[in-house]
């Protein structure tokens, strides 16, 4: 966590993955911003259900497109989907109390 109480993305190269097609890069965060990805920290906020795409990919087979535009619930939403937010959420880091 950064001492403003924001949580830090990952410097450096990190796997950006794309929730429609599967495709799954080693990218530095600013070259996939550049390339068209859309993926936190440029585009989204980690652990916030926004798109993880590739340049490829449209915004309409994301869970966050299912979720907002569609006003589907978690029951209504393909496994596909379900895997998408849970991937999501766990890029959060665990929590600490005390």
């Amino acid at each position: 966590m950064s001492t403003d109480g924001a949580i830090d993305f990952p410097t450096g190269t990190f796997m950006h993955w794309c929730e429609s097609c599967g495709l799954e890069e080693l990218l530095d965060s600013r070259d996939a911003y550049d390339a068209g990805w859309d993926f936190p920290p440029h585009m989204g906020t980690r652990g916030v259900i926004s798109p993880r795409t590739c340049p490829n990919c449209s915004i309409k087979n994301t869970a966050w497109w299912a979720i907002a535009i569609e006003d589907h619930g978690i029951d209504e939403m393909t496994p596909q989907e379900r895997k998408a937010v849970g991937r999501i959420l766990d890029e959060l880091p665990p929590t600490t109390s005390g």
